[in-house]
């Protein structure tokens, strides 16, 4: 009958060449645990869980400063693009720079094709008041100033403030549309039943005659909306600085 070699001396020479297992000694935050390494050897892992917990700790932080530094830069955005709106005409703004009033350009070209400028309101549903304006459209030539008004009533039972913001089409034109004195982006407070007339002065600027683009351009759309300020609080205007 045939007989298996014994296997003690296989067994031995396998254990030897790997040595014996040796268990990990539990610590406070780890479970015991084996691990094979190349020099025969069986080791903890608990050897980096510190640092991977200094390394979470850290990642968070990082996040935290992150959330917070976007956080101001979205409140910081609605100023500065109102502001860059107002300089350069973007988005059909109309511009409230004061370095584009020198008196050179407050000049009316008499022989110059007239525009129209025609008016337009809305009114916010958060906001119980009539706005409307008191002239529909006019005509002017480039560097005739012009004044006109939005008249305001409040159909509230309480004092609301109510703050407009402003456009023109085509946006195109927003950069030759040049308002000397409006009252956009300014709060106006009202009470039950009062009204208020409140005042539009502006001028195109002659470089609307150069350039080729505005040449099919002979109606300019100025359109205010008015907002409740209460809902609107990226619309308010920035508090003085205390002393």
């Amino acid at each position: 009958m045939f007989r298996s070699a014994p296997l003690r001396g296989r067994l031995t020479t396998s254990l030897a060449r790997f040595g014996r297992p040796t268990a990990c000694k539990p610590t406070a935050n780890i479970q015991p645990c084996m691990q094979f390494q190349r020099g025969g050897r069986w080791a903890s892992t608990s050897s980096n869980g510190t640092k991977d917990d200094k390394s979470n700790v850290s990642a968070g932080m990082y996040t935290a400063a992150l959330f917070i530094s976007m956080l101001g830069l979205s409140y910081a955005a609605v100023p500065l693009y109102r502001l860059f709106c107002a300089s350069t005409g973007y988005n059909g703004t109309p511009v409230t720079d004061a370095s584009r009033f020198a008196r050179e350009r407050l000049v009316p070209h008499e022989d110059k094709r007239r525009i129209r400028i025609t008016f337009e309101s809305n009114t916010s549903d958060a906001l119980p008041w009539s706005f409307k304006p008191e002239l529909r459209e006019i005509h002017v030539v480039p560097g005739e100033t012009a004044l006109t008004f939005y008249k305001a009533k409040s159909k509230a039972d309480d004092d609301i403030v109510g703050i407009a913001t402003y456009n023109v089409t085509p946006h195109r034109a927003g950069s030759y549309f040049n308002k000397i004195q409006c009252f956009c982006f300014e709060e106006q407070r009202l009470s039950p039943g009062e009204d208020v007339d409140m005042p539009v002065f502006f001028f195109i600027d002659p470089d609307f005659l150069d350039d080729p683009y505005m040449k099919d351009v002979n109606t300019v759309t100025l359109s205010y909306t008015l907002f409740n300020a209460k809902y609107a609080k990226n619309l308010s205007p920035p508090s003085p600085p205390t002393a």
